[in-house]
């Protein structure tokens, strides 16, 4: 009989069930697919994975970080083109009335791929269904006609039904919507970032991939403004010999997975990666998922085809991580939203969300003006009058001009302007700036993946032991402590080391139940990075045994000195062996 191999994605949820780094939530009433808690371990980690994204982006590179609302106004969303673009196709099924995505089903049951299965139509998929005879995973029934649903969870604020509002589906427009605010913030100079990492609701039709697909998950939405006729990256030195594993739209049409690996520089000059500061953020977020675990050659970058990226963008590249069961995984996605998100709320909302630019040297220019004539505008708009005002003057004139000769009228918001409501002439003036909308690209990391990821590449077997080996950056405990025997003041030396190495700010666990050999492979399958054991010895001279969870190697080490070197080590500033006296393992 053939023995079955257990998959890694298995093994992994149920190592994190039983030692509390995750589990389905709400078990007690059967569990909800696409919601999860996490346990005492997987918060730690989780938040140590939050806090390698903010030591990078806002402490080393000073990016401005934010935290807004989860439930938006409904208008925010109509001007983004979420409301309008934010849909999946569905199918139900006639028997049991279980709901999956289609082009899902087809990829699992046709091997259609994602990327044509995501360009076809309602009546295509359809089609593709029937003739792939594709029933019903639960129960076998067929499916009833395909329709698209919205993926964003709907409600209303406070008491009022027409008062429409959508749980934000990504962190961004809430970084947008405070653009004004964040510019002054950023004391009016381009460029600059902000970041915003926090949760975000999308109504999954049917979630069925774990950590890898959620109804409720955790964001980082970093948008970076810059202005578009200036956009060369003062950082781009620091990546630009980083070698970047893309696979490109033009291999893809063509049916290849072929990795081009190429230097940031080279994709830039071969205009394969459109703008700088793009493509300095890969290299970054490479960088990133190296730190968490992931070697460079199970990574790599896969260009979005037309009809796959989203309508905001311009260009864009999910940055891809090889997992054991699902194959390439998205964890980042990067695209170049240029000004889209500004501009529709700036049209949508009335308020200029344009930036000064002060020229090097004034210059004379003949200007096309469009002045209100407020004896016209106030019988016809009262006592909105001034404010139709100021939004024309928050337009270019060209536009209202060109309105007003196609159409015999410029509409701006609910007010319609017509040709004797303005005065439009050309007038010879001199101009030391001008406005504009900052462009933006948009690195974005789904933090739930990274903890995945991190998680699955982390987990080895060692002796039929399993070891989570995460890097010591993110390790959800530092060290744990130990008495060797719970007798003849062990436990009490143990408890004031303890004690000591929780009141110098490190993250560690006490442990005194069961054999020495029983706590050290609890340990190790909790990922704890170092393990102190105090023996008798330490009663006499005051050292400990330190143990390294990976090599199970141990050196001895001065409990005065563990503070520091303790501190160098989980900084990566020395090396395990560096932190005493090696000795032969026990």
């Amino acid at each position: 009989m053939t023995e079955t191999k257990t998959d890694k994605f298995t093994l992994i949820n149920e190592l994190a069930r039983r030692r509390g780094f995750f589990w389905q939530a709400y078990e007690i009433y059967g569990g909800t697919a696409g919601f999860v808690t996490y346990g005492p371990l997987g918060t730690r980690l989780k938040q140590n994975i939050e806090k390698k994204l903010r030591d990078l982006f806002v402490n080393k590179l000073g990016i401005i970080e934010i935290e807004s609302s989860i439930i938006t106004p409904g208008k925010v969303f109509e001007a983004s083109g979420h409301v309008g673009h934010f849909k999946e196709p569905m199918v139900e099924c006639s028997k049991c009335n279980k709901r999956f995505r289609a082009d899902h089903l087809l990829e699992e049951y046709a091997r259609i791929s994602a990327a044509e299965a995501e360009k076809m139509s309602l009546l295509e998929i359809k089609e593709a269904i029937k003739k792939n005879a594709i029933t019903c995973p639960d129960c076998g029934g067929s499916f009833n006609e395909p329709q698209q649903f919205l993926t964003m969870f709907v409600t209303t604020i406070g008491p009022y039904s027409g008062a429409t509002g959508y749980g934000r589906p990504e962190a961004a427009q809430g970084i947008f919507v405070e653009f004004n605010r964040l510019y002054t913030i950023a004391r009016e100079r381009l460029p600059f970032g902000v970041l915003q990492i926090g949760h975000a609701l999308r109504n999954e039709i049917s979630p069925r991939q774990g950590l890898i697909r959620l109804r409720e998950f955790t964001i980082a939405d970093l948008e970076f403004f810059f202005d578009p006729e200036e956009p060369n990256c003062h950082l781009l030195k620091d990546v630009e010999n980083d070698i970047l594993p893309i696979l490109t739209a033009e291999k893809r049409l063509k049916g290849s997975e072929e990795i081009l690996n190429i230097t940031v520089k080279d994709a830039l000059k071969q205009k394969l990666i459109s703008s700088e500061w793009q493509a300095f953020f890969m290299a970054i977020a490479k960088k990133l998922l190296i730190d968490l675990g992931v070697p460079s050659n199970k990574q790599r970058f896969i260009e979005k085809l037309p009809w796959e990226k989203a309508h905001y963008s311009t260009q864009s590249f999910d940055q891809e991580v090889l997992v054991d069961r699902w194959g390439w995984i998205e964890v980042s996605g990067h695209a170049y939203r240029t000004d889209y998100d500004l501009k529709n709320h700036m049209e949508a909302s009335g308020v200029d969300l344009r930036v000064y630019k002060e020229y090097a040297k004034p210059i004379e220019e003949e200007q096309l003006v469009v002045k209100p004539i407020m004896a016209k505008l106030g019988p016809v708009f009262k006592a909105e009058s001034a404010k139709v005002a100021e939004l024309l003057a928050s337009v270019p004139a060209e536009e209202v001009m060109a309105a007003l000769e196609k159409n015999g009228f410029y509409q701006i918001q609910n007010y319609k302007i017509l040709p004797e409501h303005v005065s439009i002439s050309r007038q010879k003036t001199i101009v030391r700036g001008k406005r504009f909308i900052p462009h933006v690209v948009e690195p974005s990391f789904g933090c739930d993946r990274l903890f995945y990821v991190a998680l699955e590449y982390a987990y080895h077997a060692k002796d039929d032991r399993v070891i989570l080996r995460f890097p010591r950056s993110i390790s959800p405990i530092q060290v744990g402590v130990y008495p060797l025997v719970s007798k003849d003041g062990l436990v009490e030396k143990a408890e004031a080391v303890y004690k000591l190495l929780v009141m110098e700010g490190f993250s560690a666990e006490f442990d005194d139940t069961g054999s020495i050999g029983r706590r050290y492979a609890r340990a190790d399958e909790a990922g704890i990075q170092l393990g102190i054991t105090i023996d008798y010895d330490t009663l006499n001279d005051d050292t400990v045994t330190v143990r390294d969870r990976d090599s199970w190697q141990q050196v001895r080490a001065s409990i005065k000195d563990l503070p520091e070197l303790l501190r160098r080590y989980f900084m990566g500033k020395i090396n395990f062996h560096e932190l005493g006296t090696l000795i032969q393992n026990k």
